[in-house]
């Protein structure tokens, strides 16, 4: 069908012609004249309207010109060749530049929009509207997304952007296209939003008020109640105590596949060869191979995807409240290359978690609803469509391994991670010593991983006093740590995880992996504030010193006697007879 006439005067013969066979078009195939969708720049396919009005807002306001598909007026877009499709689509990459870097996200980030690759396009028409006529530096969308940056950044309350809204309006020349309220920018910006769900969770980390549990007032485990208590002792109704915000990634991972470029970043891993057999990606590693090797269906299809989870706590306020915890749970994405799979925009916000104690081994329960979505994507997501190749698939996934700092590695796994059996790897037979003075467990057995003939194995002074000849353990296999897991030991694990509710996780020979990046920041830090003497951080102090001297260990490091060891003792909470043996260990020395 001829088009050219949307680009036509309005007051033309050929526009008029043109309307009239649009119309034309879209009755025969939609078999309706009272529910059409409105071309108009103004509407741009958002809203229904009967023909006489459609054509009222086509005359006056012109039909939106980069509805060049009319899929939603009957013109199957199935028919669009791969090289027209890939054209608009790089069009359309340039044409939301500026939003996509406003903001931060990639073109997949912008909406779901079902099995129509073309939708996006069609729903921000505004992304072609100048913001005033003759602009060219700023579209209606490209303006609005970086004043509700600004809003954002500086914390603006609604009736403040609103009102900053109407003196924009007012200070741009006339007939631009600035929303006059906070409700306007928002539909307009609606299109760019994803889908979010509210969870009410039990204070005391029990539960999600979630399928049997939706309807409860009460936690059925502590029978706490399910909404807030105000500063009079009375309970808010409606008010929830507790909240989690939980993304679900299956429709963003529909949105990646439909951009042609990330669809085809996507399939990297399976062009890339390892030349030096050396583990340069995990496509290299154990659990890659294994995923492989015994699901052969799912090494069959490259667009499968293998994710990473990592999840942390912080203070996002920092110093000001130091009552308050916030857990983000992310996806990481390892399909793509090197290049992309830790970029921002890439990285996954799935679940945060909110409340004044982090949640620690309990976080098994905010797990629960991206645990089911990880069990719908193992099982398959049907009707995805493909941007790249233009057809539709089996979308499936799979979890490899978690990434986190030490302590959430306990928390995830259920390890035990403190205490006198903390090390993962040693379990039972972990070499600890608990510090008389200093309250604390030190792991003294490190020596045994060097090799055999390593000169520090004989060494005694610069160490505990006693030379090493053990042999390092070998660690637990899948097996082993399923078996005790199952059977409640206790000594060295609390839980069995709740990522055991997937199929393939027994299978997996690295279920965590640890921050090492972060580890080695904290100790980093410890030996620099120690060498540079600097407060707070310094580890070197009279309890430290103390300690060396009961364990006979560089004893030419004890402290002075004399009033100031005195203070310290004092201050360490040592009781008096404690401190007269101190004494009497240094007089002799």
């Amino acid at each position: 069908m001829d088009k050219s006439w949307m680009h036509s005067d309005r007051r033309s013969k050929a526009y008029e012609f043109g309307v009239e066979a649009f119309l034309n078009f879209a009755v025969e195939n939609l078999l309706t004249t009272t529910h059409i969708r409105c071309p108009c720049v103004k509407c741009v396919n958002l809203k229904l309207f009967g023909v006489g009005i459609i054509r009222d807002h086509v005359y006056f306001n012109g039909i939106d010109q980069s509805y060049k598909n009319w899929t939603f007026h009957g013109e199957p877009w199935e028919a669009t060749t791969n090289a027209s499709r890939n054209v608009e689509e790089d069009e359309g990459h340039r044409r939301y530049s500026f939003v996509s870097e406003e903001i931060d996200m990639d073109d997949n980030d912008f909406g779901d929009f079902g099995s129509d690759p073309y939708e996006f396009a069609n729903v921000i028409g505004d992304g072609d509207q100048p913001v005033y006529p003759g602009c060219r530096k700023y579209t209606k969308l490209s303006a609005l997304v970086k004043l509700y940056n600004l809003k954002a950044k500086h914390g603006m309350s609604d009736v403040c952007f609103t009102e900053l809204l109407i003196l924009q309006g007012d200070l741009l020349p006339e007939g631009n296209t600035i929303p006059t309220s906070m409700y306007e920018a928002k539909k307009t910006l609606c299109a760019l939003g994803l889908s979010y769900e509210k969870m009410h969770a039990c204070p005391n980390d029990c539960i999600l008020y979630r399928k049997e549990y939706e309807d409860s007032t009460n936690c059925p485990t502590c029978g706490i109640s399910r909404w807030k208590e105000g500063k009079d002792s009375i309970l808010k109704e409606g008010v929830p105590a507790k909240v989690v915000w939980y993304f679900p990634p299956i429709p963003r991972f529909k949105r990646m596949f439909q951009s042609h470029e990330t669809a085809k970043s996507l399939t990297w891993h399976a062009a890339r060869k390892s030349i030096d057999g050396q583990m340069s990606h995990p496509a290299d590693s154990p659990s890659w191979k294994l995923l492989d090797d015994k699901w052969p269906e799912f090494d069959n299809e490259p667009r499968n995807l293998r994710l990473a989870l990592s999840s942390d706590g912080f203070n996002p306020h920092s110093s000001l409240s130091s009552r308050y915890s916030c857990w983000p749970v992310i996806l990481v994405t390892y399909n793509l290359p090197p290049w992309l799979c830790m970029k921002r925009k890439f990285m996954m916000l799935t679940l945060l978690i909110f409340g004044p104690k982090q949640p620690g081994n309990d976080i098994d329960v905010y797990l629960e609803p991206l645990i089911d979505d990880l069990k719908s994507l193992w099982v398959g997501i049907r009707g995805v469509y493909d941007a790249h190749n233009g057809e539709y698939f089996t979308l499936r996934a799979a979890l490899m391994w978690t990434i986190n700092d030490f302590p959430s590695y306990g928390n995830l796994s259920g390890c035990v991670v403190k205490g006198y059996k903390a090390c993962p790897i040693c379990g039972d037979d972990t070499p600890s010593h608990r510090l008389k003075t200093g309250h604390k467990i030190c792991y003294i057995g490190h020596r045994k991983w060097l090799p055999i003939n390593h000169p520090y194995r004989r060494q005694r002074a610069s160490f505990n006093g006693k030379p090493e000849y053990g042999i390092p353990p070998e660690p637990l296999t899948r097996e082993e740590v399923l078996h005790m897991v199952e059977n409640g030991d206790r000594i060295c694990w609390k839980k069995k995880s709740i990522f055991f509710d997937l199929e393939y996780w027994k299978y997996l020979p690295v279920r965590h992996a640890l921050d090492v990046m972060h580890i080695e920041k904290n100790v980093c830090d410890s030996i620099i504030g120690t060498l540079l003497e600097i407060p707070g951080k310094n580890k070197d102090g009279i309890a430290a010193r103390l300690d060396l001297l009961n364990m006979g260990v560089k004893t030419d490091l004890q402290p002075e006697y004399g009033e100031r060891l005195l203070v310290c003792l004092l201050g360490l909470g040592i009781c008096q007879e404690q401190r007269r043996e101190r004494f009497a260990i240094l007089s002799m020395v």
